[in-house]
C-alpha cells in the first residue's frame, strides 16, 4: 500500500531533525548563518599533492569528517602525488565541477610559478584562497657536537667556516632550501646547499656528520633533539612558538628581522563561485578552531590558524614577496 505524500515529507522531516542533532554546535551555527544553499548537491573531493600518511593527507582527512558533517554530503581525500605538491594544485586549479578543493602547503599558493615559469597554473591567478588552517616554524638544528656553547657562538663559528660547511634541504625551492638562503644574508654565513629526496634524508644526513645545519619541521627535529641525537639552535620564527616552547627564536640568537613559517591551507579554483568560497571559508574556519580539531592539528605539528578566505590572501601575498625576493636575489630555478 503506497503511503501519502504527508507522512513521507514528515519521515523526511524527522529524519533531517534526527541527523542535525548529532552534527557539531558549529555546523548548526553555520547553516542558520548561511541559508539554504543548494550547493553541495554531491560528493567534495579535497586534493592532496602528498601520499597517504603524509602531514597535509593527515591534516584533510582531519578536516572531512566534520565537514561532511555540516555539508551534509560525503567529503573524501584523494591523493594526486608529484612534483612537491604541484601536480595536485595544478588539478585544483582546472577542476570544473564546483565540487573539487584542496589541501596544499605555502609553496604551492605562493612561489611555485616563480621557481618554474614553465609551470602549467600560476597560484596567484587559477587558486582561489578559502582558508589558512595551520603555520608552524622550522627548526634550525645541527649535529650534537657541534661547535659553540651557545646559538651566538655557533655562529660566529658558522661565519668563520664559510663555505667549508653545508646545510641540508628536502630540494631545491623548498622552504627548507630558501628559508636557509634567507638566513645566509641574515646571519652572514655561507654554507654550501645539498639537496635530498626528503627531509627524513636530511636528518639522517645530520646524524651522520654530513650536514653541519639544516631547517627541520618541528616534530621531526624535537624527536632527535630530545634523545639527544641533534642540538637544536632556534626556530625560525620571530617569537617563540607553542609547538615547541623551549626553543629559543632567531632573534634570540641576536639574527635580527628574521621570521619564516610553513603553512597548509584549503584553496579551489578561481572559478569556484563566490559564495561557495565565502561558505566553506566559514566552514573551515570554525572547524579548524573548534576545541576537538585544534587538539588534533596541534599534534600534528600546527598551530591552528582557521582564518578567512581574505586572511588567507593576504598571508600568500605577504610570503610571496619575502620569499620570491630570495628566489629572485639567488637565481633559484627548479625547473
Amino acid at each position: 500500500m503506497t503511503r501519502p505524500y504527508f507522512s513521507q515529507r514528515r519521515l523526511t522531516t524527522l529524519a533531517l531533525a534526527v541527523a542535525l542533532s548529532s552534527a557539531p554546535v558549529f555546523a548548526l551555527a553555520q547553516t542558520k548563518k548561511l541559508g539554504d544553499s543548494a550547493w553541495p548537491t554531491k560528493t567534495v573531493r579535497i586534493i592532496v599533492g602528498f601520499p597517504a600518511g603524509s602531514s597535509p593527507d593527515l591534516t584533510a582527512r582531519t578536516l572531512a569528517e566534520p565537514l561532511s558533517r555540516a555539508l551534509g554530503q560525503p567529503v573524501v581525500v584523494e591523493n594526486k602525488v608529484g612534483a612537491g605538491g604541484n601536480i595536485a594544485a595544478d588539478y585544483v586549479a582546472k577542476a570544473t565541477d564546483n565540487h573539487t578543493i584542496g589541501l596544499m602547503i605555502n609553496g604551492n599558493m605562493t612561489i611555485a610559478k616563480l621557481l618554474n615559469p614553465k609551470l602549467s597554473y600560476d597560484p596567484l591567478k587559477d587558486l582561489a584562497p578559502i582558508s589558512l588552517i595551520g603555520f608552524s616554524p622550522l627548526v634550525l638544528v645541527a649535529p650534537l657536537n657541534a661547535p659553540g656553547a651557545n646559538a651566538q657562538e655557533f655562529f660566529v663559528a658558522a661565519r668563520n667556516a664559510g663555505n667549508k660547511w653545508s646545510y641540508g634541504s628536502p630540494g631545491v625551492g623548498t622552504v627548507g632550501h630558501i628559508g636557509m638562503e634567507l638566513l645566509k644574508g641574515k646571519a652572514g654565513i655561507d654554507p654550501v646547499h645539498v639537496p635530498y629526496p626528503g627531509y627524513p634524508q636530511v636528518a639522517t644526513a645530520l646524524l651522520g656528520g654530513q650536514l653541519q645545519m639544516s631547517m627541520l619541521p618541528p616534530a621531526l627535529a624535537n624527536a632527535q633533539i630530545k634523545t639527544g641525537k641533534l642540538r637544536a639552535i632556534g626556530i625560525t620564527s620571530s617569537g617563540r612558538s607553542p609547538l615547541v616552547p623551549e626553543l629559543p627564536s632567531m632573534s634570540e640568537a641576536e639574527i635580527r628581522g628574521f621570521n619564516l613559517e610553513i603553512w597548509n591551507a584549503v584553496a579551489g579554483p578561481s572559478s569556484l563561485p563566490k559564495p561557495v568560497i565565502a561558505k566553506l571559508s566559514a566552514l573551515f574556519s570554525e572547524i579548524a578552531r573548534s576545541p576537538d580539531i585544534r587538539k588534533k592539528l596541534f599534534a600534528q605539528g600546527w598551530q591552528v590558524a582557521g582564518t578567512s578566505s581574505e586572511g588567507l590572501a593576504s598571508r600568500i601575498k605577504s610570503d610571496t614577496a619575502l620569499l620570491g625576493g630570495i628566489i629572485q636575489m639567488r637565481g633559484i630555478k627548479n625547473d
